[in-house]
Parts: C-alpha cells; structure tokens; sequence
C-alpha cells in the first residue's frame, strides 16, 4: 500500500461502512439492518468509494427507498468516503435465516 501523505484521505475500511450501517434500522423491526442480514455485500475500492447490496424484509416494503437512502447518509459522514452507492437488490430473496447472530439475540431469537 502506498505511503498516505498529509493531502490524501484516510483508507475506509469495510468494517467502518458495516459500523455505519449498523447505525440504520428498519422502522417496523428493533434490529439495525447489518444484524438483520438485509446487507449482502459491502466492497470498498482504493478511491474510498463505496458500494452496498441490500435487499428488504419483502419487496414490497415502502420504507424501502427511505432505509437506502439512511444507509448512503451514514456511510457518506465516514471520513474519506469519496462516494456511495446503495442498490437494493432481491436475489436472494430475504428470510429469517439471514439474521446474524447479535440480530437473532436482540430479537429473542437465539438458538
């Protein structure tokens, strides 16, 4: 990796942006949408720009463009994020099965 001198930003991580999203939460359920497994995919590319797969509880949820558009701010107010894409995809389709384990404790759900 490249020496950072004093003019460039500072490297995102991966786990800043999943930091970041644990910080957004599905209105109707307790659970952020990280821990909720509705994130598929965070990648971080060498320009610090950012791109998110999510999907939502079911395809017709009409918080949908509202929980994307939490996630882009959030993720937009990390230091050095120089853009954000946020795509809402469904394949897979979400199930329950998708919750991580801290989601599952928080929702009662653990095994």
């Amino acid at each position: 990796m490249p020496e950072q001198t004093a003019q460039q930003k500072p490297r995102v991580t991966t786990e800043q942006v999943i930091e970041a999203l644990r910080e957004v939460y599905d209105p109707e359920i307790p659970v952020n949408i990280y821990d909720l497994g509705l994130v598929y995919d965070v990648q971080v590319d060498d320009n610090n720009r950012v791109y998110v797969a999510m999907t939502l509880t079911f395809p017709g949820c009409g918080m949908g463009p509202y929980i994307a558009q939490q996630a882009e701010w959030r993720i937009a107010e990390i230091e050095g994020v120089e853009d954000v894409q946020v795509e809402l995809v469904w394949d897979p389709p979400w199930t329950p099965d998708m919750i991580r384990p801290e989601g599952k404790k928080l929702l009662g759900l653990e095994e």
